[in-house]
């Protein structure tokens, strides 16, 4: 959960990042033929050439043959670091006037001197000078003191939050999302939440007053482990306005609720005010591909790249795509990106997508956006490469191989019959001639007297950035509006029913009857669920493998979600147990039911199994307590706002608080039967305080360092007001006996406060003690433990260096 101090253990899973590939061992020479270690097998360099991908790329014309060499060129040198201040930092202007006025001006002064080192600088056409961009190589920190402070600096400001380290192309895509501080945004491929952060930052910016937005970010991702690091990056933006759900992006649940599930008799609440289906206002849509546009910072895929990686990966794409425009709302906007430079991954799914929306989707043109970003309009014409054959259109592909090239991936997206004889039946049984069609068993090795299909589609819309337009790596970028409702495409004449994908044969004999009627009586009676009965049937009888789905399909897979949330899968084996687990549980339900309570450790969040659970908390007397004990402002909008992670009430170490719109969408999850499968939710606000003298104090929670600066303005008992000499030296000792503090009467209201937790504010120059500061995004403040005898800072070491920081420049 987001907030653990033992989250970062969860690194442990990420040790094959690939930001130091680059990065040679101190002691190398390898690359030195007058050094002693020269022909020394122990490390290689990675090779940064492929003729494979020369030759693609040349064929698709993704540049000029005039700027081919100065393409290639730039894709074989690391990239430059870039990293983004955080707007909503309380810190955002000293840091960025730090770098300024400090790093830029004195590296700029080393650089015309030394003629070898380059200044760092903002990235142009980064609004307000939030983004910035450095290129240095650690032999250099290390030889620079200025570099060296700087690269301190960077390394301290990341780990507190101030500062996000990503890379440049990766922050354009929630630019153009134009995202609102009211709105809903799914960010459906999220981690590892460099995005979701950026995201974060522009709804709590925007935001007025420092208040929490009405908006929310739901960040889903389908790894568990990645989740991890993407909780771990978010956690320090201390925000009440994110879940982060582990979901496949194409199945992500749409929560309908046409009816009060949890029994018959029961009525919602505010049902006026409350959401009835888990819809969108901005989807970010940046989906798993190839990532050969990564190539300057992972020469690692330099050697293992081929072009059919992006065909394996063009249907998941599309449904993908396909399942964040259903979930997006009328009159809302997605942006689709990838990290490639190939066609099929790109132009190719973003055509077919507008095919399979008709006029319900359209593209955006924002070239007047971000002017100062060089993009490159998107391809109208491209082939498709199989296995080392051309193709220009589908009716080249040879007969065995239509099930892993399909229409989609030309640019016409037209498909063609294939004959065997002039008798051949079509799909609906009738007959065709070979007029109708080509012969399948005829493969094309060159496309040369073949004329090249270009799409009619305005592709032109799309944006591509290429490494040497300005020194970043390359990205894909489509900005797609939904002007309408999702259309109900009809099936297109395969065969028959057997010719759908096997996965709905699969999914039909999985499902129990129970099941079945349970989610028909929940879903059954949608009259605006439009977007959801989105007929995606395989256009072609062999193209099995893309698992477009029909409207058939798309019921199916809700009924199989909902499946596996009250049977644990589809063959009675609950998501996220493994195959060695599911051997052992035994047959017999009584023998299950003996042995739960020796398996009370195992969490269950609603059906599914191995994940905390998520529950409002309503106990009224240990709330009561933390409202009387911090006088907590009946303003502060605490009733339904509190969230734990634990079933067993006296057991529970933190209380979560999450905004209202967070709120809404878990009482919908919750009026759903928890579709979602959450694994972090809100901001940590208070914590159990375990040590023996926490215990006797009487309030047992105390507030937490993240949640402070949100609850800080509502706060009328056990905060005090320290002078800056006296909120310095606690900084600095930690822990300071009431004796030793400077202000006498500071040292008495210390003194008189209640044992347990309390808030040290800093006062501002020319107020008194007991003056009354109106607690703003500017005020600095301390959470502390108010001890028998002193006050003890309750925040981290790297924390206290950042208020001191704060302080000085105060």
């Amino acid at each position: 959960m987001g907030g653990r101090r033992g989250s970062r253990t969860q690194r442990k899973h990420f040790k094959q990042r690939r930001e130091n590939v680059w990065k040679r061992p101190e002691t190398d020479s390898s690359s030195d033929p007058n050094k002693p270690n020269y022909n020394n097998p122990g490390w290689q360099p990675f090779a940064t050439q492929n003729s494979s991908f020369d030759e693609y790329y040349k064929e698709q014309g993704i540049v000029s043959p005039e700027e081919w060499d100065a393409f290639i060129k730039m894709l074989r040198n690391p990239l430059p670091a870039a990293f983004r201040i955080n707007s909503t930092s309380q810190f955002c202007e000293d840091i960025r006037s730090q770098l300024e006025n400090d790093f830029m001006k004195s590296l700029q002064a080393e650089a015309i001197e030394g003629g070898d080192l380059e200044p760092i600088k903002p990235l142009p056409w980064y609004p307000d000078n939030l983004a910035w961009q450095s290129n240095f190589s650690r032999m250099q920190i290390r030889k620079n003191q200025t570099l060296e402070r700087f690269h301190e600096f960077l390394k301290l400001e990341t780990e507190i939050g101030n500062i996000s380290r990503q890379e440049a192309v990766s922050m354009v895509p929630p630019l153009f999302l134009d995202v609102r501080p009211d709105q809903f945004v799914l960010d459906m491929c999220a981690a590892p939440g460099s995005k979701t952060f950026q995201l974060l930052e522009i709804i709590h910016h925007a935001a007025k007053g420092g208040s929490l937005p009405d908006g929310m970010v739901l960040a889903n991702d389908l790894d568990v482990q990645r989740c991890n690091l993407l909780i771990h990056q978010t956690k320090r933006m201390c925000t009440t306005n994110l879940i982060v759900t582990n979901h496949e992006g194409q199945h992500f649940p749409g929560c309908h609720s046409h009816r009060n599930i949890s029994n018959g008799s029961e009525t919602m609440n505010k049902t006026e005010q409350s959401i009835t289906q888990l819809l969108f206002d901005r989807v970010l849509c940046d989906v798993p591909c190839s990532g050969d546009g990564t190539l300057r910072k992972a020469p690692d895929i330099w050697r293992r790249w081929n072009g059919g990686t992006g065909n394996g990966l063009h249907c998941l794409q599309i449904r993908i795509a396909m399942r964040g425009l259903s979930l997006l709302k009328v009159g809302g906007r997605m942006v689709y990106s990838t990290c490639s430079m190939n066609p099929v991954e790109n132009e190719a799914v973003v055509s077919e997508i507008l095919r399979r929306c008709g006029g319900s989707v359209e593209l955006v043109d924002v070239s007047d956006e971000l002017p100062q970003l060089i993009r490159r309009p998107g391809l109208r014409k491209w082939k498709v490469c199989d296995k080392g054959v051309w193709l220009a259109s589908y009716k080249d592909v040879r007969k065995f191989h239509r099930n892993v090239i399909l229409p989609s991936m030309f640019p016409s997206g037209k498909s063609y019959v294939d004959l065997t004889d002039n008798n051949q039946k079509s799909g609906n049984g009738e007959k065709v001639n070979s007029e109708d069609g080509v012969q399948p068993d005829d493969p094309v090795s060159s496309t040369d007297n073949v004329e090249e299909e270009v799409s009619d589609l305005p592709l032109e819309c799309c944006m591509r950035i290429m490494p040497h337009d300005q020194n970043t790596g390359a990205f894909f970028i489509a900005v797609l509006h939904k002007v309408s409702n999702l259309p109900t495409i009809q099936d297109k004449s395969v065969s028959s029913q057997g010719n759908l994908s096997t996965r709905i044969d699969e999914l039909h004999e999985k499902l129990s009857d129970q099941s079945t009627e349970e989610i028909n009586g929940l879903e059954g009676s949608s009259a605006d669920g439009t977007d959801e009965k989105i007929s995606e049937v395989a256009s072609e009888p062999g193209e099995k493998t893309s698992e477009v789905t029909s409207e058939a399909d798309e019921k199916i897979s809700e009924v199989a979600l909902e499946a596996d949330l009250v049977d644990g899968g589809p063959d009675g084996v609950a998501p996220g147990i493994n195959s060695s687990e599911a051997a052992q549980a035994p047959a017999d339900k009584k023998t299950d039911s003996a042995k739960a309570g020796e398996r009370r450790k195992l969490q269950i969040q609603g059906k599914w199994r191995g994940v905390d659970p998520v529950l409002f908390f309503k106990d009224e007397a240990i709330i009561k307590s933390i409202k009387t004990f911090y006088g907590i402002d009946e303003s502060f909008p605490f009733s339904g706002h509190l969230v734990t992670r634990n079933n067993e009430a006296n057991h529970v170490k933190r209380i979560y608080y999450v905004s209202k719109s967070v709120k809404d969408v878990l009482e919908l999850n919750f009026r759903v039967g928890q579709q979602l499968k959450i694994t972090s939710v809100g901001l940590k606000m208070f914590e159990r305080q375990s040590s023996r003298e926490g215990s006797s104090a009487p309030c047992s929670f105390r507030i937490s360092s993240e949640g402070l600066p949100v609850i800080l303005p509502y706060v009328t008992k056990q905060i005090l007001y320290a002078s800056p000499a006296d909120f310095k030296h606690l900084l600095q000792y930690k822990t300071m006996k009431f004796a030793d503090f400077v202000d006498a009467e500071f040292c008495q209201k210390a003194a008189n406060l209640m044992l347990g937790c309390c808030v040290i504010v800093l006062r501002e120059v020319g107020k008194s003690l007991s003056d009354h500061i109106q607690a703003d995004t500017s005020t600095i403040a301390t959470g502390c433990w108010k001890g028998r005898a002193s006050l003890s800072v309750m925040i981290t070491a790297i924390d206290c260096q950042e208020l001191l920081k704060g302080f000085q420049l105060a």
